[in-house]
């Protein structure tokens, strides 16, 4: 059997605009530039970047505003799945796919409720591994789960840390919703649309080789 690993955002929903703006609101709170603190929280862990950019400051009251923030988001921010995402996800068996992500599992399903996406049996979120990505550890503990090997899971990513934490776990790897293609992946489509129909092929075993 195959399966398929699926980060959450930037790959099935589309929420960068949502990150800037929770970011946005976070700086104003400590009287910081947004898009110098948004420039280190796109490369880093929210403790790095509350390290860097707000040293003076509590880093739990600082993961505590955040979260304050992006629980508001999922509430009420406007964020849309990307196009395919919801036909992909139900024309995939139940069992096959799960989400990792470097989230927590209640905004996941919360954003998934609001946009109309089906929710897997499996989420490994940011509460359930010690180390995220890039570390290979949440691919390798959603494998665990489902009782697969690295050869049988596709991992579906946008961003370069969780490309890199799926080829360390030993998975192919594909890249979506960039126009250039993230050093390491097997394949790249400009388009989670462009991806469905060899995503669903890989699932299905008809499609044994993910190199090409």
């Amino acid at each position: 059997m195959k399966y398929v690993l699926f980060d959450v955002d930037g790959t099935l929903i589309d929420a960068v605009r949502n990150q800037r703006e929770v970011w946005r609101a976070w700086a104003g709170r400590y009287g910081l530039d947004p898009d110098e603190v948004y420039r280190v929280a796109l490369r880093t862990r929210p403790t790095e970047t509350f390290a860097r950019m707000a040293a003076d400051r509590d880093p739990r009251e600082c993961l505590a505003t955040l979260h304050e923030l992006e629980d508001e988001d999922v509430r009420s921010g406007d964020y849309t799945a990307f196009d395919g995402a919801s036909e992909l996800l139900h024309r995939l068996p139940p069992r096959a796919w799960a989400l990792v992500t470097s989230n927590y599992e209640h905004r996941v399903r919360g954003r998934f409720l609001r946009t109309g996406l089906p929710t897997p049996g499996l989420i490994v979120d940011a509460a359930a591994v010690e180390e995220g990505k890039p570390s290979p550890v949440p691919y390798q503990k959603a494998a665990a789960h489902l009782g697969a090997g690295p050869g049988d899971c596709l991992v579906v990513e946008d961003a370069p840390s969780g490309v890199e934490s799926g080829l360390r776990a030993g998975m192919t790897v594909w890249g979506v919703n960039a126009a250039t293609a993230v050093q390491g992946v097997h394949r790249h489509f400009v388009s989670l649309r462009e991806a469905v129909p060899h995503i669903l092929a890989f699932a299905s075993g008809a499609q044994e080789s993910a190199t090409g």
